[in-house]
């Protein structure tokens, strides 16, 4: 877990690097949502670059997909992706590296970027494993100012009434979004309370940026049977560095040179505190 846990920071490293040479991404959503995707990546989900066209590869999909940099990092790092070409292309005219997933883009399965598609998605695909009796499970990642969206809790209402227990979502928690904290703009209240009354079983994850907390939940959504499971990560925006900790600014934003140095020598401090 510590090895995983310096590989996300090795990763946003990559992720700050892209924006960089895109000149442009959402920082901080790609901060917060690292730990997620490293735990997904390298821990729980059987999916590869060598079983991707197999029928019961286990399947991901990015609702929050502005957080698309991160997913890249992550996806070079497992090996779908060379992170040369996505440095090389990324927010270039014609390059399929573009700032929301991509399935042009080996290891994505859909494009996603209007929030509120990845989780009705999911559920087809979920429900669409139970009925062809395929061993795969979904999984889904989104923001939570993409709850707002009513398209979700249709899709929430609907992995109840099937059942899908080989779904399982994830919110990334940061209270942020491009317009201010989430509970002024579109408020929650208890978010636990709200996945339960749907029917779903709720795993709450206190600190969403601790690799071996996200890996004990995931691990127990796979034992959930009769109802799908959500874990909310309760993570930090901008997590990493003290520049963009916590900013709603930091939403989309390319660090200037002394900002970058900053982030960087923070990064590399958090590493070795692991």
């Amino acid at each position: 877990m510590k090895d995983l846990s310096k590989l996300a920071y090795d990763l946003r490293k990559d992720t700050v690097d892209i924006i960089v040479a895109g000149k442009g991404g959402h920082i901080g959503g790609d901060m917060s949502v690292m730990e997620i995707l490293v735990s997904l990546y390298k821990k729980i989900m059987n999916v590869s670059p060598e079983n991707f066209t197999d029928e019961n590869r286990d399947r991901f999909i990015m609702s929050k997909g502005h957080s698309m940099e991160a997913y890249y990092a992550v996806l070079a790092n497992a090996g779908f992706i060379q992170l040369e070409d996505v440095l090389a292309n990324f927010n270039k005219v014609g390059s399929n590296y573009i700032g929301h997933p991509n399935n042009k883009v080996k290891g994505i399965e859909m494009n996603t970027g209007s929030l509120g598609h990845g989780l009705p998605v999911s559920v087809g695909m979920a429900l669409a494993g139970k009925m062809n009796q395929k061993s795969y499970r979904v999984y889904t990642v989104m923001g939570d100012g993409e709850l707002a969206e009513g398209s979700v809790w249709e899709g929430a209402m609907a992995a109840a009434q099937y059942k899908l227990d080989n779904l399982c979502a994830t919110v990334d928690r940061n209270r942020l979004q491009i317009s201010g904290n989430t509970e002024e703009v579109m408020g929650h209240d208890d978010l636990s309370e709200r996945f339960r009354s749907f029917g779903w079983h709720v795993i709450d994850v206190s600190d969403g940026n601790c690799i071996s907390q996200l890996v004990e939940a995931y691990e127990l959504a796979k034992t959930v049977k009769g109802k799908p499971a959500v874990v909310i990560a309760n993570t930090i925006k901008g997590k990493g560095s003290k520049v963009m900790e916590n900013k709603a600014n930091w939403h989309h934003k390319v660090p200037t040179s002394e900002e970058y140095e900053q982030i960087i020598k923070d990064f590399a401090q958090r590493k070795e505190d692991f």
